[in-house]
């Protein structure tokens, strides 16, 4: 996209913030960088110049625009929809891997060289492993610095800063402020008070985003204990590093506000990815409903409520368990069980703010389970505690920079798994978007309602006009039910 010097001015001219996150513009006269939709007269022509990422803009002597906040955009949907090792990397990158791990740790993870990873990503983002972690640490700072009171020396070792004095040059490099004035900016803007230990920030996205199924499904499947749907936001705990959190997520029209709860403030930048993950914040909603509408039987579902989201997960192990938990079952029943495995082997949380209980339990908590006592039938009983073993000793791995399609065979492997177990997993839980549920009883019957193929074959082959987005068409034909699912909680 950065390389499409015309489409690039054409964009900043318009100020179109579909194209925030696709690329930055760069000016050459004031040094300093930007989003495409940012508000400040365009510059020249001949005075901008495009890059990929904030990394390669910062590693380029630019820093960032105080209006517009670059570095606050919306990721690439290309780390989304892409499986290759740049985009694994990014996506590892992003949950913070490169500082805990170095560059080694992110190119062990991929199966390659750390000259290998670092010169594929030069080439694609214009920037290496180390600067895009640096980009991110800033973002995390500056996070940290605006919405809470902890002093800069724990904001700097939060954020991931090997020193405070290479947390203030950077901060100073990227922001043209010192910490200080950036708090003292933030405390001067009116914002509404947010209680003790708790980090209030604003989630952006492309529009349009369409609440009803993304927020509608996390809460119709939530587990007691685990997540709840309280005052208009969906909340739940989650497992991180250093501790636990509880996050509560609340839908606006041009973003989501998310209020963050920490045992440790260095979980910040994994939570953040976490929940942008889960709301599938980074999709390019106009490109994927366009190529949907192709089809001119889905196109009218499309064009009816456009943009919406496919509902992830914070834990990709959580979510494979609770899969095998709703296999043949109701959802309420499904929500039963996976209740009772929270109670039986979850963490205790304490919620001073709503009903959360527990940390749903890791696979090494399962591991242990007796199943005897678990109210399943008995191949479900294996085909859970089998699954249990091999994520608990790493022979099954389904993180957010897993390979779609070993995972997909691995899984098919484990028995009991057949292949609508597996493709809901790759896409709620790997973020495949174009992972496909032909053989789901609700897709079928929307196929038959609207013209469409209802065989698992036929429909998979009248669906091959719509990759590389299937899993947002199950989306749209899950509406077709009137299932709670659809719609926002009253």
């Amino acid at each position: 996209m950065y390389t499409d010097t015309e489409r690039c001015v054409r964009a900043v001219q318009s100020k179109d913030a579909r194209f925030d996150g696709w690329f930055f513009t760069a000016v050459l006269t004031t040094r300093i960088y930007c989003r495409p939709s940012c508000p400040a007269v365009p510059p020249k022509v001949e005075n901008m110049t495009f890059y990929p990422s904030a990394a390669a803009c910062q590693q380029a002597g630019f820093r960032a625009c105080k209006r517009c906040r670059p570095d606050t955009s919306p990721g690439s949907p290309e780390w989304n929809a892409r499986a290759d090792s740049v985009a694994r990397a990014m996506r590892l990158i992003r949950d913070g891997v490169v500082d805990r791990e170095g560059v080694p740790g992110l190119a062990a993870r991929l199966g390659y060289s750390a000259r290998q990873i670092e010169r594929q990503l030069l080439a694609e983002l214009g920037a290496g492993p180390l600067a895009l972690a640096r980009a991110q640490r800033a973002q995390t700072a500056r996070l940290l610095i605006e919405t809470t009171g902890l002093p800069m020396a724990e904001v700097a070792f939060a954020a991931g800063f090997s020193s405070i004095r290479t947390f203030n040059d950077t901060v100073r490099a990227v922001f043209a402020l010192a910490p200080g004035e950036l708090r003292s900016r933030a405390t001067r803007s009116a914002k509404p008070p947010v209680a003790p230990g708790v980090i209030a920030l604003r989630l952006p996205y492309r529009a349009p985003l369409n609440p009803s199924n993304l927020f509608g499904h996390l809460a119709a499947t939530a587990v007691p204990g685990v997540e709840e749907w309280r005052d208009g936001a969906y909340r739940r705990t989650l497992s991180l590093r250093h501790g636990h959190g509880i996050v509560a997520l609340t839908p606006h029209p041009d973003h989501i506000a998310c209020r963050l709860s920490l045992t440790d403030p260095r979980d910040l930048t994994l939570a953040i990815s976490r929940c942008r993950w889960l709301l599938d914040l980074d999709a390019d909603p106009v490109a994927v409903d366009e190529q949907l509408c192709v089809d001119p039987l889905l196109a009218p579902l499309v064009r009816k409520e456009p943009g919406r989201r496919v509902p992830r997960t914070v834990d990709g192990a959580e979510f494979a368990v609770r899969a095998v938990l709703g296999q043949q079952v109701s959802t309420a029943a499904a929500r039963t069980h996976a209740a009772r495995l929270v109670a039986a082997h979850g963490l205790p949380v304490d919620d001073p703010e709503g009903g959360l209980t527990h940390l749903f339990p890791d696979p090494g908590e399962l591991a242990g389970l007796d199943p005897e006592r678990l109210a399943l039938p008995r191949s479900r009983r294996t085909t859970l505690t089998t699954l249990v073993g091999a994520l608990a000793d790493g022979s099954l791995r389904l993180g957010t920079d897993t390979d779609w399609e070993q995972a997909r065979a691995e899984l098919t492997a484990l028995p009991g798994f057949g292949p609508w177990t597996v493709e809901v997993i790759a896409m709620r839980a790997l973020g495949d978007p174009d992972a496909f549920l032909p053989t789901d009883l609700g897709i079928r019957r929307a196929a038959e309602q609207l013209g469409l193929p209802s065989t698992p074959a036929a429909l998979t082959a009248r669906a091959a006009a719509w990759r590389p987005w299937r899993a947002y068409a199950v989306q749209y034909l899950w509406t077709v039910d009137n299932h709670p699912i659809n719609h926002l909680p009253t």
